[in-house]
């Protein structure tokens, strides 16, 4: 089985809420970091792409059909190489309220990690992708820094576009529901409601383990 979508953007880009609706249009299962927490061996193979080591992409996404949201958003270029064939979602979101969510997310548990008692595998994880992908090598160290890690998500976006063809691209913001994204796919349009999961409050018992998102 090959990728075939792929997802670049950052997380609190509404990714939970787009691996559901890529599931529900038949790319599952989706690979999304709630994925990781929910499979503890998925961790070794973070913890290596985090180190720049070389990994089987096809051993790594075993069974996916599509991607989003970190850890994977963070290899977007290698993985759109590697599987030439797959179409690529950006999904993004107005700046303020990506910072609102991020910072009190994302940010904040890598931030004030030692303050979070974790899952093993899921400490691993936050060493090798919230620390060493996300926070080191994404936003230079300085993820609670507004301007830096908007700068950090607007060039996410330029970088994405320039490097994608048209054709092959989608940058896609889940308040515009079905249709979009299912014009892109070429997929016909559920009639259920787009899904809409993984609030700020919903994020801190997902992470520690206690239950996985509806």
């Amino acid at each position: 089985m090959a990728l075939e979508v792929i997802g670049p953007g950052f997380g609190r880009t509404g990714t939970a809420s787009l691996k559901r609706a890529l599931e529900k249009l038949g790319f599952g299962p989706c690979h999304h970091m709630e994925e990781v927490f929910a499979n503890p061996p998925q961790a070794a193979h973070w913890v290596k792409i985090a180190a720049r080591q070389a990994v089987d992409w096809d051993a790594v996404f075993a069974g996916y059909r599509s991607q989003v949201d970190w850890p994977g958003a963070h290899v977007w270029r290698e993985l759109a190489a590697h599987y030439p064939r797959a179409k690529v979602v950006l999904s993004v979101r107005p700046e303020e309220a990506w910072w609102k969510s991020f910072s009190a997310t994302i940010a904040k548990l890598v931030d004030e990690r030692a303050n979070f008692p974790l899952p093993p595998h899921v400490a691993t994880m936050l060493q090798a992708a919230g620390v060493e992908m996300i926070e080191r090598q994404t936003f230079d160290g300085r993820i609670t820094d507004k301007a830096n890690a908007l700068a950090a998500f607007r060039r996410r976006t330029e970088e994405v576009k320039a490097a994608i063809p048209p054709d092959r691209l989608l940058v896609f913001d889940v308040a515009e529901g079905w249709a979009p994204l299912c014009r892109f796919l070429g997929v016909p349009m559920p009639s259920d409601p787009f899904p809409r999961v993984n609030s700020t409050e919903d994020f801190w018992p997902m992470v520690r383990g206690e239950k996985p998102l509806d």
